[in-house]
């Protein structure tokens, strides 16, 4: 596995299993949340419950601010493995939490791991993949994110109440995967001062050419034209850096706030715990199914266009949620076709991410959105846990992720569909 012209299907299943263990992450405090405040156990109650989500997340927008663009200097493998097992010990250190406040250090620890991994497993696969197929390889790369969820939903209902072993099996998962991200995954971006011969060689290309189509210019570059957060702010990247900024946010604020209270705002709307937790994996289902009807069509039709679409229906399905519905199945299907817009929206943000930039910002600018994404990820559950609190969080939750989702729109409606890159000097050096 020598060069990126290699076709092993090794990178493809490891980023892909990567993003299962940010599934994991997802939706695992909103599992637990529920037998933590019923029990009491630890000290938790509603105010405690959304003070460690928050906690939580405030580790992951860390991770992916501050080193996840580690990933353009050092490596992705390299970054990946390091994230990864450090996320795995902290979350089975979760397990022996004594208190609230030891529960939460843990799983912010964590997070600093896992923020990172996300923006880092993207640029891999967006640097390994073919030209042209951007949408399809982000979009593909995260239904391991709503597999992770739906799985670990799945686990829930069978160990619930033992909250404990969720965790458990989410730290032995990542310890699992490190061994093998190490040995199987080739390097796409070596550090700018360790060129290898088959970036520096144009007759080391593969064959077929597609998959190091940029990366040997960009590893090449000299030392002065590292990746760095100042590049965002050039021209002509501030206007879609803030756009961008703003349809992470509002993403990322309905994929954590539905995913960590959905089980709870159900309850407040008067369905049982089980049938919390059912329609919790029901809309990370149709997000899977979502995520590849979205990659297609964002190839095929532009991304721009698509995200728009996705965006704009989330608002209309989330407000509908806001009716209680009597009829089970009319219920489910709901809930299942907004998991289809809601979560694939966010996910078409970081391809038009990856479509926009240069491969030598790739990781910087998908670490800066899936950063200022995190903060909407805190916001999030904590709006809803304090709606939660009010005892109003059935219906104006519903309506304040609504309102979110228009917010996306309007921000990315002023993004271009394409851009040219430019250097430090300012000269326009091609299409991203």
């Amino acid at each position: 596995m020598s060069s990126l012209g290699n076709k092993s299907r090794w990178p493809v299943w490891l980023c892909w299993l990567a993003m299962v263990l940010d599934g994991f992450d997802l939706v695992v405090l909103g599992t637990v949340i529920p037998t933590l405040i019923k029990s009491q156990e630890l000290g938790f109650d509603a105010v405690g419950a959304t003070f460690a989500a928050t906690i939580s997340l405030v580790g992951v927008g860390l991770g992916a601010l501050f080193i996840a663009p580690l990933s353009d200097r050092l490596g992705r493998r390299n970054l990946l493995v390091a994230c990864v097992s450090w996320f795995s010990i902290f979350t089975i250190a979760v397990v022996f939490a004594p208190n609230v406040a030891w529960f939460s250090t843990f799983r912010l620890l964590a997070g600093l791991g896992l923020g990172a991994c996300l923006p880092a497993a993207l640029a891999y696969m967006n640097d390994y993949a073919p030209a042209g197929t951007a949408g399809k390889s982000t979009t593909r790369t995260m239904t391991g994110y709503h597999v992770g969820a739906v799985a670990t939903a799945f686990l829930a209902l069978m160990v619930i109440p033992s909250w404990r072993t969720m965790f458990v099996v989410g730290g032995l998962a990542g310890l699992a995967l490190a061994p093998l991200l190490w040995f199987k995954l080739p390097e796409t971006l070596p550090p700018v001062l360790h060129i290898p011969a088959a970036a520096k060689s144009p007759a080391a290309a593969s064959p077929a050419g597609a998959p190091v189509r940029a990366e040997a210019a960009a590893v090449a570059a000299p030392a002065e034209e590292r990746a760095s957060f100042r590049d965002l702010g050039r021209k002509p990247y501030p206007l879609i850096a803030a756009g961008v900024a703003v349809a992470s946010f509002m993403g990322l604020l309905l994929v954590y706030g539905l995913n960590t209270w959905l089980p709870q705002l159900m309850a407040s709307a008067g369905y049982s715990l089980n049938a919390g937790l059912a329609l919790l994996l029901v809309l990370n289902v149709g997000a899977v199914v979502g995520l590849l009807i979205a990659g297609v069509l964002a190839d095929r039709h532009g991304t721009k266009r698509i995200v728009l679409l996705w965006f704009g229906l989330s608002a209309v399905f989330l407000a509908a949620l806001s009716i209680q519905i009597q009829n089970e199945v009319v219920l489910y299907a709901a809930v299942f076709v907004t998991g289809v817009f809601v979560f694939s929206s966010q996910v078409l943000v970081y391809a038009w991410v990856s479509q926009l930039f240069p491969v030598r910002l790739r990781g910087t600018a998908l670490g800066f959105a899936a950063g200022v994404g995190r903060l909407g990820a805190i916001l999030g559950p904590a709006v809803t846990g304090a709606l939660v609190a009010a005892g109003i969080a059935y219906p104006w939750g519903f309506y304040v992720f609504a309102a979110a989702a228009v917010l996306a729109v309007l921000a990315l409606a002023f993004v271009p569909q394409t851009v040219a890159a430019v250097s430090r000097t300012g000269a326009s050096v091609g299409r991203s």
